[in-house]
This record gives structure tokens, C-alpha cells and sequence, in this order.
């Protein structure tokens, strides 16, 4: 999705440093500001006394998705000159290919929200940050792709991060199994997720926003009887605030903002890059846990602050790794593409 008129960042090349600077910061302060904020949204829906249903929750939030695409694919019928975003007419074919992925998808955001249910904001970083090391070990177990040292050596830190914070999380008394389990499964399906994205692509066209229409319609039809099956619908009959309009706007605030990360991670890649995007969503997860120890007046131990240092440290390092590695593939074939040119020229093709 994209606001039409919104340049490509060739165009953008006779543009002042100052003003690009300006624009590239407003964008990286919008991504930090909407995802800083979901989370802490999530926590506040997911940790009520009152209401212990979280896949309704989550159940929701794709129901606000879904109409969120639909009404975004009317506005740009209606303001073609505003609204740029692709047509997302319902496909009972497209549904089933895009299945498999939707499987997962209820996995990660399902494993993601119980996750920050039961650990909070200040731990979840080091609870959900398996994601990268889950991605090195499932590349190679289903797509048989090998992965460097200096990778598994940046792979190795993270783990070591995650279990002293661990035995920080318990030293503290603090510690929920049932949080660092979710969190694990989490990783898994978000690695899970990127795999199965790249196979169902084609489905959609290679539009994102479609994959994310058809998604979220799976999401909600098999979340129905999840929310049945685990006893959710007795929760919500007697919960007090069913009627309450900011209970309702609550939870479709929660469900824009999860709409909107898609539309913001999206926007920071082509201001930046993909390598500043990740070391941006690092910096991020470094703030967010700040931001949440100083909220909640906790008071965390040297080794505990280690531990969320060592994560964020190895996931960045990680990064920049990977990032080298593919300049390095890179370089070469531009080397061979010039020179089987000049070949070419010199031959007099």
C-alpha cells in the first residue's frame, strides 16, 4: 500500500541532505512509535484479570485486518489519485494455497500474543529472540542451505543471551516457563512463516497486501473453533465489559495498529534499507525494554540487562553478517556481468 504520489527514492536523489535526513528520521520515528505502541497495547488487551481470551483477542485483530483491506481496496476505486492498493476481491482457490501459510500464521501470532502474555513487555525481547537461530537451523533442515561460521558464531550469542536471561528471569523470581515455552514456539513460526511466505507468493501475485487479505480471512474461519474448543466463549459471556465502547475501541485500535506495522516496515525499507531495517527493529527492541522496566519501576539485575545486550548485540551482528555475505555474492557477478560486456564490445557485438 502506498499513498499515490509517494516517490520512488531515485527521484528523491536532488533532494537536500537536511530535507532526506528529515524525511528518513520521520519515517524510522513512525515505525518505532506504531510498533512500540502495539506491543504495549497487546500487553495491556492480553494481561486483563477480566478477560482471559487471547485467541479472541488475536481472533479480532485479523478481523479488523481483513476489513481494513477491503476498505482500503474501496478507497482506492473511490480516490485513485489518493489511495494506491491492489484488488483484493475473494478467491476460494487463492484461500487454499495460501492455507498452509495461514496454518503457521495462527501459530506465530497466536505463540507471539500468549508469549507476551505471560512474561510482559520488559522480557519478551529475550523470550521471542530465538527467531534468528530457528531461521539458521529450518533454512537448513527444509531448504538445505548452509549457513557461515561467523553466522552461527552471531547465532551462539543470542542463545547464550537467552538463557542467562533465563536464569536472570528466575533469580529475580519472575521467571513463567509456560511465557519462555510460547516465546520458543513463537521463533519457530515466525521462521516458519518466512519460509512459507516465499512459497506461496506467487498465489498472490507477489502482492503482499493480498497475501495479508487471504491470510487473515483463514486466520478468522479457523480461529472459530479454536476459541470454541478451548473454552473462550464462556469467558466472553460473562465478561462485564462486553458492552463497554472502550473495551470494543480498544481492541480495533490494537487490530489498526497491526494492520498499519505492515504498511510502516514497508515504508522504512524503501527510505533506508533491509540492513537498516533490522538494525532500526533492534534499536527498537533495546527501547521497548527500557521503556517497559522503567514503566512498570522494576529494577533488574547487571546480568539481566547482559543478557538483553547479548540478544540484541548477536541478532545485530547476525544481520550485518548476512549482509556482507550477500555483497560479497554480489560484487562478483557485477564483475562477471562487465566483463562479459566489454567482451562483447571488444568483439564488436
Amino acid at each position: 500500500m502506498a499513498l499515490a504520489g509517494s516517490d520512488s527514492m531515485d527521484e528523491g536523489k536532488g533532494e537536500t541532505f537536511l530535507l532526506r535526513a528529515i524525511k528518513i528520521g520521520g519515517v524510522v520515528a513512525l515505525y518505532w512509535f506504531i510498533s512500540i505502541t502495539m506491543v504495549f497495547l497487546n500487553n495491556y488487551l492480553l494481561d486483563s484479570k477480566d478477560l482471559d481470551a487471547p485467541l479472541f483477542v488475536t481472533f479480532y485483530q485479523c478481523l479488523v485486518t481483513v476489513g481494513l483491506c477491503y476498505g482500503m481496496h474501496l478507497l482506492s476505486h473511490f480516490c485513485p489519485g489518493v489511495i494506491d492498493f491492489p484488488s483484493v476481491k475473494f478467491d476460494l482457490k487463492v484461500c487454499r494455497e495460501v492455507l498452509p501459510l495461514s496454518i503457521v500464521f495462527i501459530g506465530m501470532i497466536t505463540f507471539n500474543n500468549l508469549c507476551l502474555k505471560h512474561v510482559g513487555v520488559a522480557f519478551y525481547t529475550v523470550g521471542r529472540s530465538l527467531s534468528t537461530v530457528f531461521n539458521v537451523l529450518l533454512s537448513y533442515v527444509i531448504l538445505k542451505q548452509t549457513t557461515s561460521f561467523y553466522a552461527i558464531l552471531c547465532c551462539g550469542v543470542i542463545l547464550g543471551g537467552f538463557w542467562l536471561g533465563v536464569d536472570q528471569e528466575g533469580v529475580a523470581g519472575s521467571l513463567s516457563w509456560t511465557g519462555v515455552f510460547f516465546g520458543v514456539l513463537a521463533s519457530a513460526c515466525v521462521s516458519l512463516n518466512a519460509i512459507f511466505t516465499k512459497r506461496v507468493m506467487p498465489a498472490v501475485d507477489g502482492n503482499i497486501w493480498k497475501l495479508s487479505f487471504y491470510n487473515n480471512i483463514n486466520a478468522c474461519i479457523l480461529f472459530l473453533p479454536l476459541i470454541i474448543v478451548f473454552g473462550e466463549v464462556g469467558h466472553l459471556v460473562h465478561f462485564s465489559r462486553l458492552g463497554d465502547p472502550t473495551f470494543w475501541g480498544m481492541m480495533t485500535l490494537g487490530g489498526v495498529f497491526g494492520f498499519a506495522i505492515g504498511y510502516v516496515t514497508g515504508l522504512q525499507i524503501k527510505f533506508t534499507s533491509p540492513l537498516t531495517h533490522n538494525v532500526s527493529g533492534t534499536a527498537k527492541a533495546c527501547a521497548q525494554t527500557v521503556i517497559a522496566v522503567v514503566y512498570n519501576q522494576s529494577s533488574k539485575s547487571f546480568l539481566w540487562w547482559t543478557s538483553n545486550l547479548m540478544v540484541l548485540g548477536g541478532s545485530s551482528a547476525y544481520t550485518w553478517v548476512k549482509g556482507m555475505e550477500m555483497k560479497k555474492v554480489h560484487i562478483p557477478q557485477e564483475e562477471s556481468r562487465e566483463k562479459l560486456l566489454g567482451e562483447k564490445s571488444d568483439a564488436g557485438v
